[in-house]
């Protein structure tokens, strides 16, 4: 990583540039009212192509070149490139636009400012931090005209739902770059980045049992609920908090009727790791499952998607240069390790420097009072457009 020299007339820019981004904070607010009420649901093809077309855009509008990752079942991909002054490898931008909401969210959770605060459906996980790239880039352009550095932005359409279409472009995106910063949602209103976020996976268990007249055979039938709840009770062994490791049987579907002894059952369940030595074992546990009625038979499926986001040097030094820089703010940015998974898990997983968490500071995702503090926004665009200059 390299890092861009300050004269030193300018060896403190910062306060200045602040003030800069501060004269621009209702633009900023108007800008992230735009995305909100795109609606863009994972499941809505149509409706996140819009939103996708709508930022390829506004990003050329600024100097990028657009591409488009065209997907089937999900959205397509956006990929906008900005050239740089240096001949280095470029800074990644990551985010998704995304969201958790179906199509008409807004009728009942309108995008509205109340108390200095923003609220609306996906304002904070995380068309906040889509538009802090776009107002951090400008800034640059501001202050140096080119760009410094190469930059490149990366919004996807599947994050929330797994990352099936995007992850290897994700993936080849980041081998290419000297770091990522990824613009999901801060960590808490203290606005905290995250250097660590736990691995999560995906199994489904299946029972197969053998069905029989719950009152005229009983004794014929073997049944797929009963040999499931024992199961269950063996998956919760699993659980070792302690570790970080989280089993959470989560969802179950079984029977057909109550005078019918059931002949299938499944259970869907959510694993949490803290590090990737912890995932080969577990999955080991899944598939070494054994019935306890030999009539049932079980079928797992599934296994980890996103391996842990671990602390590793590279992610440590990023987050030394966050604080580095918030510090000449008379700004102390915290880290925060948290339970949750997003694509920056892909890229730290390859080895590349990956700091998390630079987007809005709010709360409330994935609820009804999701919300972003407005009056952080100046400096997160900032630190953003800081840590382009010097990753």
């Amino acid at each position: 990583m390299t890092a861009h020299k300050k004269s030193p007339a300018l060896a403190n820019p910062w306060p200045e540039r602040l003030r800069s981004l501060e004269s621009r904070k209702d633009a900023l607010v108007k800008t992230i009212r735009e995305l909100v009420e795109i609606e863009s649901p994972s499941d809505n093809k149509p409706a996140c192509d819009r939103i996708g077309l709508f930022l390829a855009k506004k990003f050329e509008s600024i100097g990028g070149r657009a591409r488009i990752h065209p997907a089937t079942e999900f959205g397509d991909n956006l990929q906008i490139d900005f050239p740089g002054r240096d001949k280095v490898k470029p800074v990644l931008l990551l985010g998704h636009f995304d969201t958790v909401y179906p199509m008409g969210a807004l009728t009942t959770m309108p995008c509205r400012i109340d108390g200095g605060r923003l609220s609306g459906p996906g304002v904070l996980d995380m068309k906040s931090g889509i538009t802090l790239m776009w107002y951090a880039i400008q800034a640059l352009q501001a202050w140096h005209g080119p760009l410094p550095r190469p930059v490149t932005v990366l919004l996807v359409s599947d994050e929330e739902v797994g990352s099936s279409s995007s992850r290897k472009i994700t993936e080849a995106l980041a081998k290419e770059s000297a770091a990522v910063l990824v613009l999901e949602p801060a960590a808490g209103t203290s606005g905290a980045v995250k250097t660590a976020r736990k691995g999560v996976g995906d199994y489904t268990l299946t029972v197969t049992g053998v069905a029989a007249h719950a009152g005229l055979d009983p004794g014929k039938g073997h049944s797929a609920i009963v040999e499931l709840a024992r199961q269950i009770g063996v998956i919760t062994k699993m659980n070792d908090l302690r570790r970080g490791v989280s089993v959470n049987p989560g969802v179950i579907h079984g029977g057909t009727r109550t005078n019918v002894i059931a002949a299938e059952a499944s259970v869907e369940i959510d694993v949490r790791i803290k590090a990737a030595s912890q995932a080969r074992p577990l999955d080991r546990k899944m598939r070494a499952l054994k019935a306890f009625d030999r009539h049932c038979k079980l079928k797992i499926e599934g296994g980890i998607n996103r391996m842990p986001m671990e602390r590793n040097a590279g992610v440590a030094a990023l987050y030394q240069k966050a604080k580095s820089i918030a510090s000449q703010l008379n700004w102390k940015l915290e880290e925060a390790a948290v339970g949750g998974g997003s694509d920056g898990n892909f890229t730290a997983a390859l080895g590349i420097p990956t700091l998390d968490g630079m987007g809005g500071v709010g709360a409330g995702a994935h609820a009804l009072h999701e919300h972003i503090v407005i009056d952080e926004l100046p400096r997160r665009a900032l630190l953003l457009a800081a840590m382009i200059e010097d990753a």
